[in-house]
């Protein structure tokens, strides 16, 4: 009889143990669990991640139940393994015994369960969950008890919201989980997600034709110097200014006059009541809220101006676009050859080249925080206007002055070095 009720004991010691493995495991899995994954499955209609999400809106209830459970079943084992101490040894054993009992609920009821939860958390907390929601039921109004002890505690060191917390990721967290989703995501996906997430970090100024680039028609010159603008233009929109790019009257739509192009009475006139009135944006404008403007407006082109309103430039539709996508155009006219590759750690590029494309196409790091284009850069780096030859360090960067004209660097030659550097160090060496 001894015999057999010893072999009972040792039966529900290793029930108890199971059970202390159970309750770990599903706590470690129940925390694992990617939030924005499981919101996704319940949305889904998933029937685990249901039952999951409606656990981890009160955290507090489910861990309540869960220590509640799992300390239970230790106490219990702890008391059997006593029993059993005691049949077997007498009290001399009891030591023993208890740093054995010790040593397997460490490993078999908290290590091992726990690293396999943590390793796979849905496996464990979906089907987990059946079981918890039915304890919870049962066992409500103890837990219920024990979490108002545990939250008014807690509420005296200014603890006081127990849901769980369900914060939005910030930008710079979206792009970490962007980049780590490597296998899921295509590359030219991620590198659409990334652009769209650095909308709001640029200005239409960054992206912008300058003023001094913009190709339009002088409604005060000839008629015919006009009229073969438009017959020879490579755009379907043309700004329309009067005297300089500053007066600036509107914005041609050229597919507005075709039908008139080879009619007698196509004149100025024609030309003029075509005009759509222009539409201008300020400078600073982020690209996220720009796009949304364009939207809102039925736009696809604005003038931009600065704080004074006086004109800086001309922003597209396709400029915000390309942002995101990349370069799409596939008319080779329209692509400016501003760099020229030597090899791949040297480079040389034209001054008006603008930074933020130049880095885009290349990932050469130049700094975007200051000038819009290398000329800029290096002037405003050397507070001077430089000789041809003139060399200088900027960070990893070795830039070298080929050409100048007048006020302006006209070409340079960039130089990545192996180790950036990351303080800026500016060195000159004499051309003579």
């Amino acid at each position: 009889m001894d015999e057999l009720s010893l072999i009972y004991l040792v039966l529900i010691l290793v029930i108890l143990v199971i059970l202390s493995a159970y309750f770990s495991s599903s706590e470690t899995a129940m925390m694992s669990l990617n939030r924005y994954r499981l919101k996704h499955l319940a949305d889904r209609k998933y029937r685990g991640a249901k039952r999951v999400h409606q656990l981890l809106e009160r955290p507090d209830r489910l861990l309540g139940l869960i220590l509640l459970g799992n300390n239970f079943v230790n106490i219990l084992a702890a008391m059997i393994v006593s029993l059993i101490t005691l049949k077997i040894y007498g009290p001399d054993g009891l030591l023993f015994s208890s740093i054995a009992l010790t040593a397997i609920i460490l490993v078999f009821a908290e290590l091992m369960p726990k690293t396999v939860a943590a390793i796979r958390p849905e496996r464990i907390a979906f089907p987990s969950s059946i079981i918890l929601k039915a304890l919870m039921l049962i066992f409500y109004p103890l837990v219920w008890v024990l979490n108002k002890i545990s939250n008014g505690l807690l509420g005296i060191f200014g603890i006081t919201n127990i849901k769980r917390s369900e914060d939005p990721l910030s930008r710079e967290e979206l792009r970490t989980v962007v980049k780590e989703a490597g296998g899921v995501i295509p590359h030219k996906h991620r590198q659409m997600l990334f652009g769209i997430l650095d909308l709001e970090n640029a200005s239409v100024e960054d992206i912008m034709i300058p003023k001094s680039e913009m190709y339009g028609i002088n409604l005060e010159d000839d008629w015919a110097v006009i009229k073969d603008q438009i017959l020879s233009s490579r755009h379907t929109r043309l700004p329309c200014y009067k005297g300089n790019l500053s007066n600036v009257k509107g914005m041609l739509h050229l597919r507005r006059i075709t039908k008139h192009v080879g009619s007698p009475d196509f004149d100025l006139h024609t030309v003029l009541s075509a005009l759509v009135p222009p539409y201008f944006v300020p400078a600073q404008t982020d690209l996220y809220m720009q796009l949304v403007n364009f939207q809102k407006e039925r736009e696809r082109i604005a003038f931009v101006v600065d704080e004074y309103g006086d004109l800086e430039g001309l922003v597209t539709l396709e400029d915000i676009l390309e942002e995101v996508v990349g370069e799409f155009t596939t008319d080779p006219a329209d692509r400016i050859k501003d760099v020229i590759r030597v090899n791949d750690e040297t480079f040389i590029i034209d001054g008006s080249a603008n930074i933020r494309e130049v880095n885009r196409e290349h990932n050469l790091g130049l700094p975007e925080d200051g000038p819009k284009t290398l000329n800029g850069l290096i002037l405003e780096t050397l507070e001077d206007i430089p000789t041809p030859g003139t060399t200088f360090r900027l960070d990893h960067i070795i830039i070298e002055v080929i050409k100048t004209l007048e006020r302006s660097v006209k070409a340079a030659k960039i130089s990545i070095t192996q180790s950036p550097d990351t303080e800026k160090k500016i060195s000159y060496e004499d051309p003579e």
